[in-house]
């Protein structure tokens, strides 16, 4: 399905019945970040997986965009989806999103599962701005996934066919846009207005997740927020372990009383 709510046409993906947990994926992924999600918290809830722009099926804009207007994209699936609640899950910028998605519309969203969870800019991110746009996606994109899993993840005949999978997308990516991403993420820091979030936070990190420092102090920051680190994974935790990565999915949600008694 195409979402062109925001004026970008956005791609997703929608499975299951209940209550909508909008999946929002990581830089340099798509919506397949969270296949194994997708498949086991679709018999509990409606699952929405959406690919961001620049990313999947969605729209490859080059002229400079805000977090702000990603999360509007992601607002436009939800409008067209009918959706009036519902959990959010973010990996990475995805993380950004629902974070911003969190603040500006605390009505709205029951609870936020951040992966990674940095509410400001990366280090790196002129880094990888040159990477996508001097280097070039054909040589940059495999070096950037196998970075954002632990260590020997990528050596692994699992890891291997998983990040491959991805970069089979190539010939539709846009190292430009790729770039506008980044920019957009670096230009938001969302740190000052942590202690007024409402909405309950699940803050995940691989135990190797460049991330997990900024992680632990959006966490500190967000009142009653729970953070857990997932052991032998990077930034991409929840492909990596995705069973033990649920189970602190499924434990928060209920202890916030979001999960059904039994699957649909």
């Amino acid at each position: 399905m195409y979402s062109t709510a925001n004026g970008v046409k956005i791609y997703y993906e929608v499975s299951g019945e209940g209550l909508p947990f909008v999946m929002v994926h990581a830089n340099p992924f798509d919506h397949n970040l969270w296949m194994y999600q997708i498949a086991h918290f679709s018999t509990y809830f409606k699952v929405i997986a959406v690919d961001i722009r620049g990313y999947g099926r969605s729209d490859k804009p080059t002229p400079p965009f805000s977090l702000k207007d990603m999360a509007d994209d992601v607002l436009g699936v939800c409008r067209d989806q009918g959706v009036k609640e519902a959990i959010v899950g973010g990996v990475s910028v995805g993380s950004g999103i629902g974070l911003l998605l969190g603040l500006d519309h605390p009505e709205m969203f029951k609870a936020l599962i951040l992966v990674g969870g940095n509410s400001g800019g990366a280090g790196s991110i002129e880094d990888r701005i040159h990477g996508y746009t001097k280097i070039g996606i054909e040589e940059y994109h495999i070096q950037h996934l196998k970075e954002l899993v632990a260590p020997d993840f990528s050596e692994t005949k699992l890891g291997r066919y998983l990040l491959n999978t991805f970069v089979e997308r190539d010939p539709r990516l846009s190292g430009e846009c790729i770039a506008q991403i980044f920019r957009a993420r670096g230009g938001t820091d969302m740190g000052p207005r942590l202690g007024t979030m409402k909405v309950p936070t699940l803050v995940i990190n691989g135990e190797y997740d460049n991330s997990l420092k900024a992680g632990q102090r959006t966490a500190s920051l967000i009142p009653g927020a729970v953070h857990k680190v997932l052991p032998e994974t990077g930034h991409a935790c929840n492909i990596e372990d995705p069973a033990t990565f649920d189970e602190f999915v499924i434990e928060f949600l209920r202890a916030n009383k979001l999960l059904p008694l039994s699957p649909s």
